[in-house]
């Protein structure tokens, strides 16, 4: 097993006005459960998309399971799971078509997706919608849908964005049980979130960005934690600006 399911090394990426991230270096680990915690335009979804080669860094690299991701074979990159921004589904395919679909993109034999699929909208508890129009589900639904997509084969390495978004409290815990389960069969997760309080259900490590850098680190364990982040935004942001 390698010692990091993904690494960056001083990844960088600017855009015009000066946002972006900047300098960044993580790692994490198999097993483990990375959270990113961060303002609005702190970057986290930027450099979840530089991450997964949705984007191209100025500077710096990205290895997964210690591979170069310009390097990666597409066997590899079917061991990954994600959902970035908003969950991919096809409005005139039912739930469940649309997860055999996307476990055949992700590589799965066809005479597996089927399978994979049902397994998968009992896990996500899309029983009731299986034959329902993905254009016709709720909000929460289709979150639920994305997530499926991205969880159901398996893979190795996890990278979700803001994932409890639209879900219900009910849909909260199917998915903190989804992601658990995961990690402890050996993927690494990335999870960011404006939920404090959630991520650190399920962390082993927090990380707090801010304007597009990694500025520390937050205890899981720590009682008010909402406190500890902003004291340590604002003790960055004062630092920023007396420079």
């Amino acid at each position: 097993m390698p010692e990091s399911r993904v690494e960056l090394h001083g990844v960088r990426r600017e855009f015009r006005g000066g946002a972006g991230v900047h300098g960044v270096d993580l790692a994490i680990a198999p097993g483990e459960i990375h959270a990113l915690v961060g303002l609005n335009g702190a970057g986290k979804t930027t450099l979840m998309r530089l991450m997964l080669g949705m984007l191209r860094p100025d500077a710096g690299e990205v290895r997964i399971d210690g591979v170069r991701i310009d390097d990666l074979a597409p066997a590899a990159w079917a061991k990954v799971g994600q959902l970035v921004e908003s969950a991919l589904a096809y409005g005139e395919l039912d739930v469940r078509d649309n997860l055999r679909l996307a476990a055949r993109l992700h590589g799965v034999a066809r005479a597996e997706a089927s399978a994979m699929a049902d397994a998968s909208i009992e896990e996500l508890d899309l029983v009731r919608y299986a034959r329902v129009r993905a254009r016709r589900l709720s909000l929460g639904n289709r979150q639920r849908v994305g997530l499926a997509a991205g969880l159901q084969h398996d893979p190795t390495l996890i990278v979700l964005d803001e994932p409890t978004n639209a879900l219900d409290p009910a849909g909260v815990i199917v998915l903190r049980e989804a992601v658990v389960r995961r990690a402890r069969a050996g993927a690494g997760v990335l999870v960011s979130s404006h939920h404090l309080d959630e991520v650190a259900r399920v962390a082993d490590r927090i990380s707090v960005m801010n304007d597009g850098r990694l500025i520390g680190t937050l205890d899981p364990g720590t009682i008010d934690l909402e406190r500890a982040f902003f004291s340590l935004v604002r003790t960055d942001d004062e630092a920023r600006n007396a420079a």
